[in-house]
């Protein structure tokens, strides 16, 4: 009896075990099912995506001074580095010909003013005559007719021709007048001509700036420029430094951000200076060789302490948003052209969500609309999930916000300087 009932209880214990290991066996099993899956939240935040980016300055204008005329240059007054107004008289030439041109013109229309003073007075003198010619035929004509037969026929046709005469000599001297107006009309033409062209002998700077480079000097025999195809040197060269252009090539990827009228920050680390500059202007066109599109930032520099050929970094931003619902960039899947995201519900279960992106950074990106506020997205390894499927979520703490740098270029003058010494 003892030993059936020690029987009893060695089974029992066994069953136990038994249970107990399947038990265990069952709930690793499920475990193991079960994935991993690397969750983040979506939180609220800003993002900004800047660029950073070299330029260089240049004169707002660059003006080669050439004179109209050829001649001897009689004097020059500015050299390298002057600064000059505008009108200002930067070289006079000595052109001899010229003013023996100018003498005769002179000469020419005081002549034809003369002429039209002769003419005045024949016309004064003819129409004297016509008039007398013509009072003198009046009476006879009218004698005539008081008392027929009284004077003869040919002495009536006589007085009228005379009459008919004087009249033609007062068209022609008027003809004469006209005549010797417009011989003064085109001397004076002359006369304005060689002056115009006489003034030219005192070359005038067109703008204020700097002379950057003087080509002649005083005595030398100068070409005028008189056609863009001409290969005569200029006088100088100015530069209108007093408002610079600061060119930036912008990359390719990022011209769909540029305006005019944005705003950007300039440093020129030559001179310690920092200022926000604005976008006035850009090519609207990408250079096939660098792939980058020329964009301007006027610049005032009225003390001419930025020299044109300076280098500048600039930081400009190129999108910013505040206060957005922001996720990992990890987070998002290109469904043909569809962005989706994995986001699990209270259970822990995948379900594939439409989104739509806003701006996205290097690290977060916005999202415009398709998710809330506290929900949980998979980060990394989505093609591994299906739809509905349960997983063991592993929340990562992700930044809300960023600010995503991207760099075009910058110039570090101390590593300029560094270098060159080295050589």
């Amino acid at each position: 009896m003892r030993n059936q009932t020690s029987l009893i209880l060695a089974i029992g214990l066994a069953f136990l075990v038994v249970t107990s290991l399947v038990a265990c066996h069952t709930a690793d099993s499920k475990a193991i099912t079960v994935p991993s899956a690397k969750v983040a939240t979506a939180q609220r935040g800003d993002i900004s995506h800047v660029l950073t980016l070299a330029g260089q300055f240049q004169p707002y204008q660059v003006v080669d001074v050439h004179p109209k005329v050829s001649g001897y240059m009689s004097r020059i007054n500015v050299d390298i580095g002057d600064v000059v107004h505008q009108g200002q008289t930067l070289a006079v030439l000595e052109v001899p010909e010229l003013r023996a041109e100018l003498q005769q013109t002179v000469f020419q229309l005081q002549q034809s003013k003369e002429q039209i003073a002769q003419a005045q007075h024949e016309i004064n003198r003819a129409e004297a005559e016509h008039a007398a010619l013509h009072a003198a035929s009046d009476r006879l004509k009218q004698a005539a007719e008081g008392r027929p037969g009284l004077i003869a026929q040919q002495e009536l046709d006589d007085a009228q021709a005379k009459d008919l005469s004087s009249e033609a000599q007062v068209d022609a001297a008027k003809s004469a007048m006209a005549a010797a107006q417009e011989h003064a009309n085109a001397a004076q033409s002359d006369n304005q001509r060689i002056q115009a062209l006489e003034s030219y002998t005192n070359v005038t700077a067109p703008l204020d700036g700097v002379v950057i480079w003087r080509y002649a000097d005083t005595g030398a025999l100068i070409q005028g420029g008189t056609n863009s195809n001409d290969q005569t040197l200029p006088i100088v060269r100015l530069s209108q430094s007093n408002l610079l252009r600061l060119r930036i090539p912008v990359p390719e990827d990022d011209v769909k951000y540029v305006h005019a009228g944005d705003q950007l920050q300039v440093r020129v680390d030559a001179i310690g200076r920092s200022f926000t500059g604005k976008i006035v202007r850009f090519t609207r066109d990408v250079n096939f060789e660098t792939r980058t599109m020329e964009t301007e930032v006027d610049v005032e520099n009225k003390d001419l302490s930025i020299a044109p050929g300076m280098y500048a970094n600039t930081l400009l931003q190129l999108g910013h948003v505040n206060g957005v619902v922001t996720i990992p960039v990890e987070a998002l899947v290109l469904n043909g052209q569809q962005e989706t995201v994995y986001v699990l519900d209270d259970g822990n279960r995948i379900h594939i969500r439409n989104v739509a992106v806003g701006l996205q950074g290097s690290k977060l990106a916005e999202i415009s609309s398709g998710l809330n506020l506290g929900d949980r997205v998979v980060i990394g390894g989505q093609d591994k999930y299906q739809e509905n499927e349960e997983v063991n979520a592993l929340l990562t703490a992700e930044p809300a916000s960023e600010t995503a740098q991207e760099t075009g270029g910058m110039i570090d003058m101390k590593a300029e300087t560094s270098d060159g010494g080295a050589h």
